[in-house]
């Protein structure tokens, strides 16, 4: 099925009034979700073709070595799929984003802003890092100065991000398979062309395996972890799951959620690669830059006058597909954090335009100068807040089975504040950051990122189990007696009309009202004096 054709079929006037905000702070609706698992697949695998991995991979291997670097992309790897497992597949199974999920899952209505306010620093972040990658371009190829090339990268996006899922997954899909043409091809060629380029890149930095070394690599790409939120983003909207998808679902849900730090690891080991074949040629400080990189190596099997043009392409079409998704997600969770505190909704757009101010900001004060340093203290909060919403969903939900399986959302169902995830988050972030700093000396200031990994793996089922999981939910009853799921355990698609906006919602966005009828998910939020939120129970 086309996105023309879904949009044709999503219902009237809820999805016509919706569509531009993309349920910003909702369950997605089956009556929306008419991708297959494919589309919103590879919609999601789209938005990781940014080229920070390839300045991540080159900077770790050019200061710590080839091996060291290595096994630190492999580390960070296993951690980020491990965590990332749960969320993904809570994500595509219940069709909420990672706000909404983090909601439930151990930190409660309001405790959730913390790390909703997190996850939007990581987006305008990352859209820096990727602005100043295109910025780089662009004075490489059209000789224009950084401060214009920063302007120009971040309005480019503006257009592209207005209408959430419905252009972002053509956008990606479409130009998947040149940004992997260009991307494979100067690899492929150097191995084939140059075989001892493989093992130059092998024995760079050679001097054994280093552990501080390797923590202090894992620790920077680590930072990317709250990645998986991104990818959440895409795959909210998956279909039902059923018999005659399941395989088709499955593989979609492990390869965009997860999976995508597979392709993430291969980048940045590719990154050390090629920044190690042209650091003769350009030296120390431009062999991180990507641009750099792929124009040295299509220097050797294109024609002179195709190199710059190609490695241009390559450059925008990367950072314009993963700018998309930083842009669309930072909205989110702004919109997300704003709308619960202030119990006003402004729109998306609006923090569309602000996640891009910020990100410009960044840019014109050369973010990209202190990228590690940046990026190895930001990991120790995005680690401490992921690890602590899988444990939560993986130890305390299916093990322990304290924290409600069912994930809850809705205002008046949860509790203010749990202290489950709170607590564990606050006590690793400020633990991990103080390793980070030296506070503890340092022989073990590299090991941060193993303090906060580990102690929310351990403390959040402890502190379930010391509250005995009662600050979970306000209410086991939401005052509808229709089961939130089917008989297949997918969310409901019965809807009910809401008694505040007068517009038709499905059973998972949907409430019984204090005063009477049901309220959806969002005027609930809105609800600035709570006449409608049901008392606790």
């Amino acid at each position: 099925m086309t996105l023309d054709e879904v949009v044709e079929r999503a219902p009237a006037p809820a999805a016509s009034k919706e569509t531009l905000e993309d349920y910003t702070l909702r369950f997605a609706p089956r009556s929306y979700r008419r991708w297959t698992p494919a589309v919103v697949g590879a919609s999601a695998l789209g938005g990781i073709a940014y080229m920070a991995d390839f300045s991540i991979g080159a900077g770790i291997a050019l200061t710590h070595g080839t091996g060291n670097a290595l096994l630190a992309i492999g580390f960070a790897a296993i951690v980020i799929f491990v965590t990332g497992f749960p969320l993904a597949y809570y994500a595509a199974r219940y069709n909420i984003d990672l706000d909404l999920i983090t909601r439930g899952s151990g930190f409660g209505y309001y405790g959730s802003v913390i790390t909703s306010v997190i996850f939007a620093s990581f987006t305008f972040i990352f859209f820096a890092l990727e602005g100043s990658i295109m910025a780089q371009g662009l004075r490489y190829a059209l000789g224009l100065p950084l401060w214009l090339g920063y302007l120009v990268s971040t309005l480019v996006i503006i257009p592209l991000v207005i209408y959430g899922m419905k252009v972002l997954a053509k956008l990606q899909s479409w130009t998947n398979p040149l940004w992997l043409l260009l991307m494979v091809a100067p690899l492929l060629y150097l191995v084939v062309a140059d075989p001892s380029s493989v093992s130059r890149w092998l024995s760079y930095g050679d001097k054994g395996v280093n552990a501080a070394a390797v923590m202090l690599g894992a620790g920077v790409c680590l930072s990317l972890m709250a990645q998986i939120g991104e990818q959440i983003d895409y795959l909210r909207f998956m279909p039902p799951r059923t018999a005659a998808n399941r395989r088709a679902w499955w593989t979609a849900t492990v390869l965009a959620g997860p999976g995508w730090v597979v392709f993430g690891a291969i980048k940045q080991a590719i990154g050390a690669f090629l920044a190690i074949y042209v650091l003769d040629a350009v030296g120390k400080a431009a062999a991180v830059e990507p641009i750099e990189q792929f124009t040295g190596v299509f220097k050797q099997f294109m024609p002179a006058w195709l190199v710059v043009p190609l490695a241009l392409v390559l450059v925008v079409l990367s950072q314009v597909k993963i700018n998309v998704t930083n842009a669309y997600s930072g909205s989110l969770a702004w919109t997300n954090s704003f709308t619960r505190v202030t119990r006003r909704y402004p729109g998306r757009l609006v923090f569309v335009l602000v996640n891009l101010a910020i990100a410009l900001v960044l840019m014109e004060a050369d973010m990209f100068s202190f990228l590690n340093n940046l990026l190895s203290f930001y990991s120790n909060c995005a680690m401490a807040w992921v690890v602590t919403v899988a444990a939560d969903i993986a130890i305390n939900k299916y093990v322990l089975k304290l924290s409600p399986k069912q994930p809850e959302f809705r205002r008046g169902m949860l509790f203010a504040v749990n202290p489950v995830g709170v607590g564990s988050f606050l006590a690793s972030s400020i633990l991990s950051i103080s390793v980070y700093f030296g506070l503890f000396g340092p022989g073990i200031q590299p090991y941060s990122p193993l303090v906060a990994v580990g102690i929310p793996v351990v403390l959040t089922p402890l502190l379930a189990i010391v509250t005995r999981g009662r600050f979970y939910l306000r209410r086991t009853d939401d005052g509808i007696a229709e089961p939130l799921l089917d008989e297949d355990g997918n969310p409901s698609g019965t809807r009910y009309d809401c008694v505040v906006c007068g517009e038709s919602y499905e059973r998972p966005d949907m409430t019984a009202g204090a005063q009477g009828g049901e309220i959806c998910s969002l005027c609930l939020s809105t609800d600035r004096d709570g006449h409608h939120v049901l008392p606790a129970s």
